[in-house]
């Protein structure tokens, strides 16, 4: 009991060192050398909320590997206390920020908390609705304010006033531009950040420049998992414009939500012609891919009946860098597929 109490006083005062050096108007702690700049104080809007920085961030906390990513491409691995994410299969190697893995701390791969928040001594945790903030659990944005430590919401996740709590307010890939816009000018680094963008918008147009105007897109559901219903994408989760810009033709466009969950015959009577696998988590892509070939109502669907399953990681899917980079990957499949 005297433990607990202990690591309860410490917590108490890690929260008021951070509190006083976030400053004002929800200010994260930082640089001292950026303010100095001019740069500072900065003034972002972050799913609807409009939050004035007077410094840099320096030790942030992330949740989810896209997220860590986003953090990784923009070259802030020095503004950041560690990350949080599960063990994912995705090629860590082969991205051109592959070195953040190296130099950030992965603290956990089990579910964020607010102990570890303050254990890292965070000034901001990058997280997003069911990306790491969750009211069942208590972290959310406004409980890390009372503990002087601010919050950067992921914008795919943003919550936008529908049924529920339904996420999505802009397109995804405009979601993936818009925080590293923000975050490029919450750290200084604007040129950056506008380079990214401009790069990830030219391999989008690329992609989009094989697919024939006037051709036939192919129908394309998403299947992350699920046996009873399946979880899906909708219109506000990466996919759709991953599946869209690759010139396929989205099944669950008119579901605005991000990731919602769907009876199977709704898929029946959408009836894809290609379904793209969400590899994550302990179902392999192998047994998703076995369980959607095996299962009957699903055995008429033109792209089960086809063999056309094309696989996904599950960082090429939610708003990160990958994202651009999976449009191209796709293009190439559904041209062999309008080919054959």
């Amino acid at each position: 009991m005297a433990s607990r109490t202990a690591r309860t006083a410490l917590a108490v005062l890690t929260a008021l060192a951070l509190a006083t050096g976030c400053g004002a108007k929800v200010t994260e702690g930082g640089d001292t050398d950026q303010k100095a700049s001019g740069r500072h104080p900065v003034t972002v809007e972050n799913c609807g909320v409009r939050t004035t920085y007077d410094k840099a961030p320096q030790r942030v906390v992330t949740n989810d590997v896209g997220i860590a990513e986003i953090m990784f491409a923009l070259g802030l691995e020095d503004h950041m206390a560690g990350y949080v994410a599960p063990d994912y299969r995705a090629d860590r190697e082969s991205v051109p920020w592959k070195d953040g893995y190296e130099k950030v701390r992965w603290l956990s791969k089990k579910e964020i908390t607010k102990e570890l928040v303050l254990d890292a001594k965070a000034d901001m945790v990058f997280a997003g609705w069911n990306y790491g903030f969750n009211e069942g659990n208590g972290f959310t944005p406004d409980a890390l304010r009372k503990l002087g430590v601010g919050s950067y919401v992921l914008t795919e996740s943003c919550r936008n006033g529908g049924a529920g709590k339904a996420r999505g307010v802009m397109p995804p890939l405009e979601a993936l531009y818009t925080d590293l816009t923000a975050l490029g000018k919450i750290f200084g680094v604007e040129d950056r950040a506008a380079k990214l963008v401009a790069d990830f918008k030219k391999t989008v147009a690329d992609a989009q420049a094989t697919v024939p105007a006037d051709g036939k897109r192919p129908t394309v559901f998403l299947y992350d998992d699920g046996r009873d219903k399946a979880i899906t994408s909708g219109a506000f989760a990466g996919p759709h414009d991953i599946i869209t810009k690759a010139g396929g033709d989205h099944v669950m466009k008119d579901l605005k939500d991000s990731w919602p969950t769907v009876g199977w015959e709704t898929v029946v009577e959408r009836n894809p012609d290609v379904i793209v696998i969400n590899n994550y988590g302990d179902v392999t892509a192998e047994q998703k891919k076995a369980f959607l070939k095996s299962y009957p109502p699903l055995a008429d669907v033109s792209a089960v009946k086809n063999d056309r399953i094309f696989v996904l990681d599950y960082v090429d899917l939610v708003e990160s860098p990958r994202n651009p980079a999976a449009i191209a990957a796709l293009a190439r499949y559904l041209k062999e597929v309008r080919e054959a």
